[in-house]
């Protein structure tokens, strides 16, 4: 096998494992307090340090369980990616710069 066909069926495989990992509906009480979009964003934004605590308490948790799905999840990664990554990498494009 060449090594490309390894890692195409390697990925292959991990998809298939993740897409049969869901929340069995009937376990998981929505309400209205349940978090939707804005905490997922603050959850996002907060994960450095909610993920350090996670280490040394079980209390503390990176990712709120149960949330509305889909806006919670989009606020949750744009809350990581574009306010705790994203202006990490904007300041390092220029200090490069100077």
């Amino acid at each position: 096998m060449t090594r490309t066909v390894r890692v195409v069926a390697l990925t292959g495989l991990i998809l298939l494992l993740a897409a049969c990992a869901r929340q069995v509906p009937e376990t998981v009480q929505h309400s209205a307090e349940t978090p939707g979009f804005l905490w997922g964003l603050w959850h996002g934004f907060v994960f450095p340090f909610a993920w350090i605590g996670s280490l040394f308490d079980p209390k503390i948790a990176v990712y709120s369980v149960p949330n509305n799905g889909g806006w919670y999840d989009f606020g949750f990664f744009l809350g990581i990616t574009v306010l705790g990554g994203g202006t990490h990498f904007s300041s390092k494009g220029r200090k490069s710069r100077s």
